[in-house]
């Protein structure tokens, strides 16, 4: 049974009922994921945690290693991975400790981090017009309505380099393209996560209005991580319902994402990259 992969913040890993088995160590072919892999056990369940900033939330959103990440999850056996992420809205209705589950993304980082696992020897062009497992995204709106959290499904979110905050001009303007929320970090691990062919879903805790309404002209980093603290509750209770509701085994089309997007013929590809890339693409190699 493939296993259930949580990215986040650290106080999400203390939820009742939830069984530390070991911590993970790995090295991978990209180089060191943001932190070591907590193995847990949730009602039968296997889950894989990893703190997307480190412990103590030291690796900047432009700097996080997303493809060392994305392929330890992938190494570790993981299926479906939930990103549970602090946002700015973009829309009134959208309030501060609401929460988010969007279905869309537009990327407006400067590619200063790393999109694909295929950018040496290889050449593979995704389906990505769904960057979200709908499926899973289901589910986890099932599990936030148990909770009764205020919940916005669907929208947009824009993927804003960072580490700064947006300018007034840019909220404004990403006001104007119909934009729902805006973060720092999940376009890149949903694109890699469609390589590995693992279903992803975002969680998102909305924590401010970004600069352009009135109350929140200059938002800060203590706005935001007080915010998001007060929402890690919810977000573990949502977790806590969710995790049963998976299914065992996946019926979507994110398993198969590889399949006819592969160009470069087999025996073009050097055999080391077939070695480095072996847990993401061995069934098509």
């Amino acid at each position: 049974m493939e296993r259930v992969g949580i990215i986040g913040g650290s106080g999400l890993y203390k939820i009742e009922g939830l069984k530390r088995k070991k911590e993970i160590s790995l090295t991978t072919p990209f180089g060191k994921p943001s932190d070591k892999f907590i193995l847990a056990e949730f009602q039968g369940r296997e889950v894989v945690f990893l703190p997307r900033h480190g412990r103590n939330h030291k690796i900047s959103p432009s700097t996080i290693n997303y493809r060392a990440n994305i392929y330890g999850m992938k190494k570790l056996g993981v299926g479906w991975i939930i990103s549970v992420s602090a946002c700015g809205s973009l829309k009134e209705h959208i309030q501060p400790l609401d929460f988010v589950i969007p279905l869309q993304f537009v990327d407006r980082t400067n590619q200063a981090r790393k999109y694909t696992f295929f950018d040496e020897g290889i050449v593979v062009h995704i389906s990505f017009a769904h960057p979200v497992c709908e499926s899973l995204a289901k589910k986890l709106k099932e599990g936030a309505k148990k909770v009764g959290v205020k919940l916005h499904y669907g929208g947009v979110y824009l993927n804003m380099e960072g580490p700064q905050f947006s300018t007034l001009a840019e909220s404004n303007l990403y006001r104007s393209w119909g934009m729902d929320i805006i973060g720092m970090t999940n376009m890149a691990e949903a694109r890699l996560a469609r390589e590995a062919e693992i279903c992803y879903a975002t969680l998102a805790a909305v924590t401010d209005y970004d600069c352009w309404h009135p109350s929140h002209d200059s938002v800060t980093a203590q706005m935001v991580i007080d915010n998001l603290f007060k929402n890690v509750e919810n977000a573990k209770k949502i977790l806590k319902e969710i995790i049963p509701l998976i299914e065992k085994k996946r019926e979507c089309n994110c398993k198969q994402a590889l399949k006819d997007a592969i160009v470069t013929p087999k025996r073009a590809i050097p055999p080391k990259k077939k070695l480095a890339l072996k847990p993401i693409i061995g069934k098509y190699l």
